[in-house]
C-alpha cells in the first residue's frame, strides 16, 4: 500500500483560501491539492468551517470561492477534481440553517459533515441529529476521536451510532499526530468497526507532508489493508447555487 488511492476521495479539508483557519492563499491551496493528488486522491471535497462566532461562511460564499479554486486547479493541470461542502459546528446558528434547510452536503446522497466544541457536546446534540435526518440528511461526525469527553468511551460512541451518526476519523489521528489519547480512541473505533470515513483534515501544506511521511513509515499500511472505508462510495456532489 503506497498511497491513498483505495480511498479515492478526501472529504474533510480546509482548502478555500482565507475562509477559515485553513490555507491563507490560492498558491498554498494548489500546492496542497497537488500533493493530495500525489498521495493517490482523485477527488477532494473541501469543507470550510461554518462556525458563526468565528467563521461566518454561507453557502453562497463557499460556492463562489470553490469556483475560483476549481478554475485554478484546471488551469494548473492538476488531475484532482475539487468540490466543496462545509464542516458545520453544532451551535445555535446551525439550528437556524436547519430551519432554512440551507446546508451544503458532501454528496448527492446528502451526507453532512458536522463537528462540536472540544470542551463539551451541545445540549441539543440528539435533537440536531434527529432534525438532520428528518430533513433527509445523513450526519457524519468529524473526528470523533478528538473530543476528549468521548475518549475510550465505547458506550458514548455507540450511542451516537445508534442515533444515526456516521464517523469520520482523521488519518493523522491514527499515527499519533494529535497525541496518544486521540490515537488510542481512533484505534478503539477502528477495532470496533465504527469508522465509516477517513479524512485528511488538511489545513496547510505541512499536513500533506506529514501524510506522505506516514505512508513512507508504513504506519498506515495495515489500517488501509484491514479496514473498509466508504470514501470512494460518496456520490458526486453538485456545487450549484
Amino acid at each position: 500500500m503506497t498511497d491513498f488511492s483505495v480511498l479515492a476521495t478526501d472529504m474533510h479539508s480546509h482548502l478555500l483560501p482565507g475562509l477559515d483557519d485553513g490555507v491563507p492563499t490560492l498558491d498554498e491551496a494548489l500546492e496542497v491539492i497537488e500533493s493530495l493528488g500525489r498521495l493517490g486522491y482523485r477527488r477532494v471535497v473541501t469543507t470550510p468551517h461554518v462556525m458563526w462566532e468565528r467563521y461566518r461562511n454561507t453557502s453562497e460564499i463557499i460556492l463562489e470561492n470553490v469556483r475560483i479554486v476549481q478554475e485554478a486547479v484546471q488551469k494548473a493541470g492538476i488531475p484532482v477534481e475539487v468540490y466543496a461542502a462545509a464542516e458545520y459546528m453544532l451551535d445555535d446558528h446551525f439550528a437556524e440553517l436547519l430551519k432554512q434547510d440551507d446546508l451544503l452536503p458532501l454528496d448527492s446522497e446528502r451526507h453532512v459533515l458536522v463537528e462540536m466544541s472540544f470542551l463539551h457536546p451541545p445540549l441539543a446534540l440528539q435533537q440536531y441529529l434527529f432534525d438532520l435526518q428528518k430533513l433527509g440528511y445523513k450526519p457524519v461526525l468529524a473526528h470523533p476521536e478528538r473530543y476528549p469527553f468521548y475518549h475510550l468511551k465505547l458506550d458514548e460512541y455507540q450511542g451516537l451510532k445508534d442515533a444515526g451518526c456516521s464517523f469520520q476519523v482523521n488519518i493523522l489521528s491514527i499515527t499519533g499526530h494529535y497525541g496518544p489519547d486521540v490515537q488510542q480512541s481512533a484505534q478503539l473505533l477502528l477495532r470496533h468497526g465504527m469508522v465509516d470515513y477517513l479524512g485528511t483534515d488538511a489545513h496547510r501544506i505541512r499536513h500533506a507532508h506529514t501524510l506522505h511521511a506516514a505512508l513512507r513509515s508504513g504506519h498506515l499500511e495495515k489500517t488501509l489493508a484491514k479496514h473498509r472505508f466508504a470514501n470512494a462510495e460518496l456520490a458526486t456532489v453538485r456545487n450549484e447555487q
